[in-house]
């Protein structure tokens, strides 16, 4: 009777943030389709003929429609530990304190992801070589996140996100400071994972829906399913063949059709 007792508030505490986080993934993947119906990647160049604030956020929410989903047996992982020590009366933290940590984290990618961007913009332009081979430097890109799809760093951080409860015992911190960090440190892992992942988007269509559904589908099945390892390596190699397509015959990108 005690077990049963205890073990049903902790499924329906696993199921509420279940539902949150993809409740939480699903609105963003609203603003996204939104904000692709109505601008154009190819006229706008690498900002998309935005300003910081709103591209910070629009990037922000593809992180959320992209990451909450493959990230949530990471967070699931971590209430569970939590409510086990509440039910046990010893000290514990909310949930959201640990989510919350990756948005910031998201967020700040996001400021790195417009100064590289207007950068580009800038150097394009000031030099119609750029403007000319932009697409087979998009094909480049594509091609190098294939190549890094089989480092030992990709490896490494795909581990660390494959084994939630191996990543909590082995970096467990105390306290609110503490799920925060331990926050911070996961979503680092996270970005080591994918971050070339999302640096194809540029090529791609920062508004391209199909392509961030693809992404999202790869990355939570690298995470999450038996052969994820072999999946990741699967993906290495389409992404090297269509980047280096892509730098022979740039109009194979949907930007440059």
């Amino acid at each position: 009777m005690t077990t049963t007792a205890q073990a049903y508030p902790l499924a329906t505490q696993r199921n509420v943030i279940l539902a949150v986080l993809l409740a939480l993934a699903a609105a963003a993947w609203a603003v996204l389709i939104w904000q692709s119906q109505t601008m154009d990647d190819e006229d706008m160049g690498l900002t998309m003929g935005m300003g910081a604030p709103l591209f910070v956020a629009i990037w922000a929410a593809m992180m959320v429609a992209i990451m909450f989903p493959t990230a949530a047996p990471m967070v699931l992982t971590f209430a569970r530990v939590q409510a086990n020590r509440r039910a046990q009366g010893r000290p514990f933290v909310p949930t959201w304190l640990f989510t919350g940590s990756y948005i910031v984290l998201w967020s700040a990618t996001g400021v790195l992801a417009y100064l590289a961007a207007a950068f580009g913009d800038s150097l394009a332009e000031d030099s119609t070589w750029l403007t000319d081979n932009a697409g087979r430097i998009g094909g480049a890109v594509i091609a190098l996140a294939g190549v890094y799809q089989l480092s030992p760093l990709k490896s490494t951080c795909l581990g660390k996100c494959r084994s939630p409860m191996a990543f909590i015992l082995g970096s467990w911190r105390d306290g609110s400071a503490g799920a925060l960090r331990m926050g911070l440190e996961h979503a680092v892992y996270c970005l080591g994972c994918c971050w070339l992942l999302f640096a194809i988007l540029f090529p791609l269509g920062m508004t391209n829906v199909a392509a961030m559904a693809a992404i999202t589908a790869l990355i939570f099945a690298e995470k999450s399913l038996p052969a994820g390892g072999k999946i990741a390596k699967v993906a290495a190699a389409a992404l090297i063949a269509y980047g280096s397509v892509a730098v022979l015959v740039p109009e194979v990108l949907p930007t440059t059709m």
